[in-house]
């Protein structure tokens, strides 16, 4: 019995069944690649679920998280601290937003989101109180952030959920328009559907999406959780479609591997917050706010923006190749180093063939392999990554 199938059985004991593992165990990593506790080296396009953002033991974050965890790590949000508000400075200036709210994950950070839209609409003394949705949209684990997603399978045993979030489909602007009345206080999506099925929005239809919300006095709200903090070659992901909306939600990839979540607003949306009215014990801690001082630094300093297009534009035309190549790559689709290809068999053997020749993916839904890469990956990570998924489709398709 090797070293994965031992802490496997140790863990089949004590960690409740709720997720599917593959059976790997992994011991540590460095830059783009991790290796298991057997030795076996892996090249990392899945970064932690697009959290890695600057790949496996980044020096400089390594080093700013030793530093702070002997300096401070957790207090109150009863007191300031400086990394704390520095990060919020940061986000702030760089952002549309004028106020940040720090919690611990992307699913906290929808629950924010959808708390305080409800709260604008009361204090505005708005009719209703609902809020609409996407179908195929996936927002969190948490009970409202479930029932904002809009798959059905995540909502199963679950019923009766949170009361007055509608869905409609994605991309569809009649759609939506014809789903706003009197009642509507909050549209949330995301600019580029993650575990949908790597679905961006299309431009115009973001923009109307925001004149509509203009003309009603309606809360626009974007999930950037997975797609924003640099994963489309600009900071957010609202700067990519050149569309600003009223809140904003980022988590994942904003402190490189270390638990956030931030949720920003414009001030008006933020006033609607008062003392007592949403909290996190841990949220904003000095320790998280550290590390994302130094994703945000490498992001606007480090050249890593310029990077993402560029190995985005490479990766996107490595994937066309394939395309091009194999009938049973059906499309390819992304942003940045946020892409996807669809297949018309289920990915999940394709995905199983990649991991035992060294290159970790991750689906995103039964026919969608995603690529996420951390935001480090260079060409020379991004040919060795091809040549393994090409095989692998080879495999498939005899």
């Amino acid at each position: 019995m090797n070293s994965t199938q031992k802490l496997a059985e140790r863990g089949a004991k004590v960690v409740m069944n709720t997720y599917s593992r593959f059976n790997i165990a992994f011991d540590h990593g460095e830059g783009m690649y991790v290796w298991d506790m057997d030795g076996k080296k892996y090249i990392d396009f899945v970064a932690g679920i697009a959290v890695n953002s600057l790949g496996h033991a980044n020096k400089k974050l390594c080093e700013k998280i030793a530093e702070q965890s002997v300096k401070l790590m957790h207090v109150s949000n009863l007191y300031y601290t400086e990394p704390q508000i520095t990060l919020a400075e940061k986000l702030c200036e760089n952002s549309c937003f004028d106020k940040v709210f720090f919690c611990n994950s992307g699913a906290e950070t929808i629950e924010a989101a959808l708390k305080i839209a409800r709260k604008y609409a009361a204090m505005k003394n708005k009719k209703g109180r609902d809020i609409i949705a996407m179908e195929k949209s996936f927002h969190g684990r948490t009970y409202g952030a479930v029932t904002a997603t809009g798959q059905d399978k995540y909502h199963k045993g679950l019923e009766p959920l949170m009361p007055c979030i509608k869905h409609v489909p994605f991309n569809d602007f009649d759609a939506l328009k014809n789903s706003v009345d009197e009642n509507t206080c909050a549209i949330l999506l995301e600019p580029i559907q993650g575990e949908g099925g790597i679905i961006p929005a299309k431009k115009d239809y973001i923009q109307k999406v925001r004149e509509l919300c203009t003309q009603n006095d309606i809360i626009l709200l974007f999930d950037e959780v997975q797609c924003g903090v640099g994963r489309t070659g600009t900071l957010f992901a609202y700067q990519t479609y050149g569309v600003e909306p009223d809140g904003a939600c980022f988590a994942k990839g904003l402190a490189g591997g270390i638990p956030i979540g931030a949720f920003m607003a414009k001030d008006k949306l933020a006033e609607a917050f008062k003392p007592g009215d949403h909290a996190s014990t841990f949220g904003g801690n000095p320790f998280a706010t550290a590390a994302g001082n130094v994703v945000i630094d490498e992001l606007l300093n480090g050249g890593l923006l310029n990077n993402v297009k560029k190995q985005g534009e490479a990766l996107n035309k490595k994937l066309n190749d394939i395309k091009q190549k194999h009938s049973i790559v059906s499309d390819v689709r992304g942003v940045g180093l946020i892409q996807g290809i669809e297949l018309t068999v289920p990915a999940k053997d394709i995905i199983a063939n990649c991991i035992e020749n060294g290159l970790l993916l991750v689906g995103a839904g039964e026919n969608v392999i995603r690529f996420v890469p951390a935001l480090i990956v260079s060409d020379k990570e991004i040919n060795e990554a091809m040549d393994i998924l090409d095989n692998a489709i080879n495999r498939a398709e005899k």
